[in-house]
């Protein structure tokens, strides 16, 4: 077969070219740059350069052809644009869903295609299963990676049927550890290679720094809310388990905090910099734990603020996905108006599964955890799995 790698420069996209020639594929090394602007990055501009020497190494090394491609037009406006919108409206996207999504398994896929390849593959840790149903169609499985410390199937959970027809991944059976033996006993220039680090294809970055290429930075105040607040809500979100529609709706409501709720206790430069969980960044001390962000009102520019990490403004018992937002990797599977089913969801990368109850109402999905989530975050995607890790669905959190 003709196979495509998305050949990054590191050593997984590097091991899984090389099992794919093993195995007697005619094999393409296809490198992709999708950023050039280097404001808020913390690695300035060589890495990028640094990493297509390294691909055109290893592509040298396996005998296989280099090709490179320059999809940043098409990045800025799907992803980096995306991104830019939804921290403006005080929302966490999470870009590296979005590039899987519309980058690598979008436009990078065509782009390969045109060489007339029949499938793509990547270095991601997962793997892809198939079976022939009733009606004689192949349908598609997405499972997680045999590494449970690498597994990477959350960043692929918004790919279709027809993008995952398409994909291979090569190295999804194994480990780090065997990636790296296999990587170091074949000689591949990427052997020694770090794993790299932050946003797909922007690099580690100063997020406030980033940011303000197109949102301002403005002061407002932050505010500390203090755990006795909540004895305001008998219905808190902690242990509350009433399931009927209504209590649905306000067991996945986001509290809405106040000035008054609290005490002013610092200023900060822009609600819109800051996430729900994140704890470095406030520059306030005075407490014997440390501060965590439990919300933002962009509208009135306040950063709500509790002290230590069980904080109860931290956690939530649910949250709701609106129809429009939900994702289905198994169409066959999808849930219809009313249906009431368990699976297993995790709300961020390598957080361990968490057991939950979907509802699907026609407005949209309510999930409810068996325990209080800590962090969950608007704009952020939940994923839901079955009880043998393969990923179901998935949807952006409101």
């Amino acid at each position: 077969m003709k196979i495509a790698v998305g050949l990054s420069g590191g050593v997984d996209s590097s091991v899984a070219a090389y099992l794919l020639k093993q195995q007697g594929h005619e094999v393409y090394a296809l490198f992709m740059q999708n950023w050039h602007d280097t404001t808020g990055t913390l690695y300035g501009d060589c890495q990028w350069k640094d990493d297509k020497a390294i691909a055109q190494m290893v592509a040298k090394k396996l005998e296989i052809p280099f090709y490179y491609v320059d999809l940043s037009q098409e990045y800025s406006q799907r992803v980096v644009d995306y991104m830019f919108n939804e921290y403006k409206e005080g929302r966490t996207p999470n870009p590296d869903v979005l590039c899987n999504r519309e980058i690598k398994f979008e436009v990078f896929l065509q782009k390969a295609l045109e060489l007339g390849v029949d499938y793509v593959a990547t270095g991601h840790y997962c793997q892809k299963e198939s079976f022939v149903n009733s009606k004689g169609e192949e349908v598609f499985r997405l499972i997680a990676g045999s590494d449970t410390n690498k597994d990477q199937s959350y960043f692929l959970c918004q790919l279709s049927q027809k993008q995952l027809s398409k994909a291979l991944f090569p190295i999804g059976h194994l480990n780090k550890k065997e990636v790296r033996e296999i990587a170091f006993n074949a000689s591949l220039p990427s052997a020694n290679k770090k794993d790299s680090q932050g946003i797909c294809f922007v690099g580690k970055i100063d997020l406030p720094i980033f940011l303000q290429q197109k949102l301002e930075a403005k002061e407002g105040e932050v505010i500390e809310i203090f755990n006795d607040f909540y004895s305001n809500y008998p219905n808190n979100y902690i242990g509350y388990n009433g399931l009927e529609d209504a209590n649905l709706k306000v067991l996945s409501n986001k509290l809405s905090y106040q000035k008054e709720d609290g005490k002013v206790i610092g200023k900060h430069q822009g609600a819109h910099f800051y996430t729900i969980g994140q704890r470095k960044g406030l520059n306030i001390g005075g407490h014997k734990e440390p501060l965590f962000i439990i919300d933002t009102d962009v509208k009135s520019n306040l950063i709500f603020v509790g002290e230590g990490q069980n904080h109860q403004g931290l956690y939530r018992k649910a949250l709701f996905i609106k129809t429009e937002d939900i994702h289905w990797i198994r169409e066959d599977l999808e849930l219809k108006q009313d249906d009431i089913k368990e699976f297993y969801l995790r709300i961020r990368y390598r957080q361990p599964l968490q057991k939950a109850t979907l509802f699907m109402k026609e407005e949209g999905l309510y999930i409810v955890f068996e325990q209080p989530q800590r962090g969950i975050t608007p704009g952020q995607f939940a994923a839901w799995y079955s009880s043998q890790n393969e990923l179901i669905g998935s949807g952006v959190i409101e």
